[in-house]
Order: structure tokens, then sequence, then C-alpha cells
């Protein structure tokens, strides 16, 4: 695939987290440029956080595997070992199956941008830090639930 024309992709917004925590996602941009390149057996995206946006809430994967590389800005890497500033170059990885719970938040001034990629499965259950939720994806849309499988 040649070049791949970054004005030619739709700015996603939003999250698709149930009720007020929606909302937590407010300042995250994202580019899905593995999507707009064909791309099937992983995600790509290029990710902006606002000051003061969120990339996710706190989370860890069973199935899939995430790496992200800083582009631009300083971020803060938030997970179960503490903070830890990003800047451009720098990359952390999140292996599947860690219970690291993690995520990014931007404390600065200026956005923060960072490109992820993350396994395609066609399972996945991914676990929540923070609040008390999973998310479990079978081959169809997310569901989200808390931790005992009860509706959120």
């Amino acid at each position: 695939m040649p070049k791949i024309d970054l004005s030619n992709i739709p700015v996603k917004t939003g999250s698709t987290y149930p009720g007020k925590l929606a909302a937590k996602m407010d300042g995250r941009s994202q580019l899905a440029v593995g999507d707009a390149a064909g791309i099937t057996q992983f995600g790509a995206n290029i990710v902006t956080l606002a000051p003061s946006a969120l990339s996710s809430l706190r989370h860890w994967h069973e199935e899939q595997d995430e790496i992200l590389v800083m582009l631009s800005g300083e971020l803060t890497l938030v997970d179960d070992r503490g903070d830890t500033v990003l800047r451009p170059g720098d990359v952390a990885a999140f292996p599947a199956g860690d219970a690291n719970g993690h995520h990014l938040i931007n404390r600065t001034e200026g956005d923060g941008v960072f490109f992820v990629v993350g396994t395609r499965t066609d399972t996945e259950t991914g676990w929540y830090s923070d609040v008390d939720m999973k998310v479990t994806f079978d081959g169809g849309e997310f569901e989200f639930t808390q931790k005992d499988g009860t509706p959120v």
C-alpha cells in the first residue's frame, strides 16, 4: 500500500464505555490508520490527548498485546508501578495476560500524540483496575459488565 493520506482518515472521538464513564474520554481523539490501510490482524492508531485527557480507563488484556511509541508532547503512563513520563521516541509495551493495569494521561498544557498497535483476536476479556468493570468481546460487539458479570 502506498503512503496513507492521514487527512482522508476520519477523526474518531468519544468512547464505547457505558454511561458516565464515556465522559472520562473527553479530549481523546484517534486516527485508525490500520483500518484505513486495510490491516486486519492488528489495530494501529494515532492517538491525540488534549490537556487533562486520558487514553482509556486503566486496564489490561487477557489475550491482546499492546505497544505504543510517543510521537510528540509529553504524557504520563500510569500503571501499578506508579507514574512514568513518556516523551517523543519513548516506547511502552503491555504483553497479553500481564495484569498491570495501565493508561496514559496528559498532565501538560499541550497535546500529546502516540502511535499504538494492538493485537486483534476473535475473543478478548479486558479488566479495569480502578472501577468494577470488565469488557468481553466474542466476535461481535464489546460487552461491558461488572467484574462478576452483572450488567453495568
